[in-house]
């Protein structure tokens, strides 16, 4: 069976300014280019119809430029439609970024509605004096009307890579029917799981400025030996897995209680040293 036609999307730094240099969307996936004044390019992606059924197949290909700039979004959250049979949903990513590039992925949660069965792989490339920051959300199920991991199944995997060398690998695989959701040792009360990934050179001020970013977002009372979760409508935990890699994890009990974490994110991101520009501005 042949592999479905590949959606692609590349920018290059022209005249001073990052901008779509190819923009090839093959249904279901659309990619939008909302305006921007900053010198970074701003992608945003979105589907028809509202969402993802069953058996969608979506392939991306992500090739940032040397010394470009690229915020890659999604306009709202991604709801994934119940299965039919035992066919998967798939979203594919492939992504590069050349010498002194910097990517920010982040989009709008995952909804993996009851029935649905979906599949998510990332491997990503990064040269010399890249940076990458990549975030990876989703929702227990459309929980304002009550669902609560009702979902199928959900595998995610991502890949980095930096100068050849694989320096991330993180695979997440759940399935409700096997496991119990509201245990201690999964989500307990938690409805929505936020993960943000950075790679980059150690000693890169983009990399430093973001890594700093990330370690405040620490709990100020974590080391506290009467620290409990009770109570608490999120939590947060940040590791250097590497000198050139940290990870962050959060949980909230809603996706109001990762706002702040996210409005702080893009808060920093709008500094001139990094994107310039803040793409939440015009979202909420």
């Amino acid at each position: 069976m042949p592999l479905p036609e590949e959606s692609a999307l590349e920018v290059a730094v022209v005249r001073g300014q990052s901008v779509l240099t190819t923009c090839r969307s093959v249904q279901p996936l659309k990619i939008l280019q909302p305006r921007s004044a900053a010198r970074a390019c701003y992608a945003v992606l979105s589907n028809y119809g509202g969402g993802l059924v069953s058996g969608d197949a979506i392939r991306l290909r992500v090739r940032v430029g040397e010394e470009a700039q690229l915020f890659l979004g999604t306009q709202a959250n991604t709801r994934v439609y119940k299965a039919v049979d035992t066919q998967e949903t798939l979203q594919h990513t492939t992504g590069a970024l050349a010498e002194n590039a910097l990517a920010v992925v982040f989009p709008d949660p995952l909804v993996p509605q009851a029935g649905s069965r979906y599949r998510q792989l990332q491997h990503w490339q990064l040269q010399a004096g890249a940076v990458l920051l990549l975030a990876d959300w989703f929702h227990a199920g459309r929980t304002d009307s009550g669902e609560r991991f009702a979902f199928t199944s959900l595998h995610t995997e991502l890949r980095v890579e930096r100068l050849g060398k694989l320096v991330l690998l993180d695979r997440f695989q759940f399935r409700p029917g096997e496991h119990i959701a509201a245990s201690p040792a999964h989500f307990g009360p938690y409805q929505t799981m936020l993960l943000l990934y950075l790679v980059g050179p150690p000693n890169n001020p983009r990399f430093q400025r973001l890594a700093e970013t990330l370690l405040a977002q620490q709990l100020p009372e974590r080391r506290d030996p009467h620290f409990t979760l009770a109570a608490r409508s999120s939590v947060i935990s940040v590791a250097p897995a590497r000198e050139d890699v940290y990870v962050l994890r959060a949980l909230g009990l809603s996706r109001a209680d990762l706002q702040p974490l996210c409005e702080e994110i893009m808060r920093v991101l709008a500094s001139p040293e990094l994107l310039g520009f803040n793409p939440w501005t015009r979202k909420f």
